[in-house]
């Protein structure tokens, strides 16, 4: 029971309750002398005042009781508990901050268990591959020859790509990632993309054509270094996912909102339920892939105040577009 949650300050309802006693005193003095009690009518007074005191300022007290055991809780990992926060002067306005406080712990500690499951999968994969192969060259099941060793090194690169990306993400949320911008060709930047795919092809055994749509003279602003980072993840997934003699093709424009940069490929497509969630860390699909190379993406461009989104193609594919702002921030 609060009956003074109305008011919006806990200085009013500290006089509320001082005057509530107040009225409560004085009426039971005055009842008990006229009905001839004398000094105990003063014993009636000071019990009821008390136990007006004792209502009134339970609503009052009782969140900040509320809150000392849900932290009680909270210190023990249960961040479920949340307390009523009714009343509107300070102490309702800090209940509702202590369940907004709540709310985040407790997206944090999923979060916190969701990473840890997830890299846990993501690192269990090759370590099992590597250590079935070295098992068997051990135990004398397979003989240590070349393509034994290619295959040993293919799982070692995933991961120290996963670890790579892991710290990326990391610095990047951290905001200890500083953009070093500059103008930039921005055909020069999709070139040195194309270049480093070629071995990503090779990885892959994919017979799978890039080409750039873009004229020479378009000129971007911003980190070169992390823009090609970006541009790299969204070619590679594209080769991953096309079929062998389809077509990867970067595209650009410039207009006044900005620089437009497009990136085609000719594979199934994402699913419309799918397209909102592969920027989250780890969302992927059957492709085999990490899930942290978009998050990645989005947290550059998201740095350089762009925006990245997927939109579907004409027919079938995926087209991913990267939009910058003429000046970056």
């Amino acid at each position: 029971m609060r009956p003074l949650d109305r008011l919006g300050s806990i200085k009013l309802k500290l006089g509320a309750t001082i005057v509530a006693a107040v009225i409560v005193t004085t009426a039971s003095v005055y009842l008990g002398l006229e009905a001839g009690l004398g000094w105990i009518s003063a014993l009636v007074a000071l019990i009821l005042s008390l136990a007006a005191i004792k209502l009134l300022a339970r609503g009052m007290t009782s969140p900040l009781r509320e809150m000392a055991r849900a932290a009680s809780a909270m210190a023990r990992g249960d961040y479920s508990r949340r307390v009523s926060a009714t009343s509107r002067d300070e102490v309702g306005e800090l209940a509702r901050s202590f369940n907004q406080m709540s709310a985040e712990l407790a997206e944090v500690d999923r979060f916190r268990r969701d990473l840890i499951a997830d890299v846990s999968h993501e690192l269990r994969t090759p370590i099992a591959a590597l250590q079935a192969m070295l098992e068997n060259i051990v135990d004398g099941v397979e003989r240590p020859d070349n393509q034994s060793f290619r295959a040993m090194l293919s799982q070692v690169e995933r991961l120290g790509g996963l670890v790579t990306q892991l710290l990326d993400l990391s610095k990047l949320e951290a905001g200890a990632v500083p953009l070093n911008k500059r103008d930039f060709r921005l055909a020069a930047l999709v070139d040195d993309v194309f270049a480093a795919s070629e071995l990503h092809k090779k990885a892959l055994d994919r017979h799978v054509e890039v080409a750039r749509v873009i004229d020479d003279d378009i000129i971007g602003r911003g980190d070169p270094d992390r823009l090609h980072q970006v541009l790299s993840n969204l070619v590679d997934n594209a080769i991953r996912h096309s079929p062998d003699g389809g077509h990867v093709v970067v595209s650009a424009h410039r207009d006044a909102a900005g620089l437009t940069i497009e990136v085609s490929d000719e594979g199934p497509g994402i699913p419309h339920a799918d397209s909102a969630h592969v920027f989250d860390r780890f969302y992927r699909s059957d492709d085999g892939g990490t899930g942290l190379g978009l998050s990645i993406a989005r947290w550059i461009v998201d740095l350089h105040g762009g925006d990245i989104r997927v939109a579907q193609g004409m027919g079938r594919g995926c087209v991913m577009v990267v939009s910058l702002p003429s000046e970056a921030p």
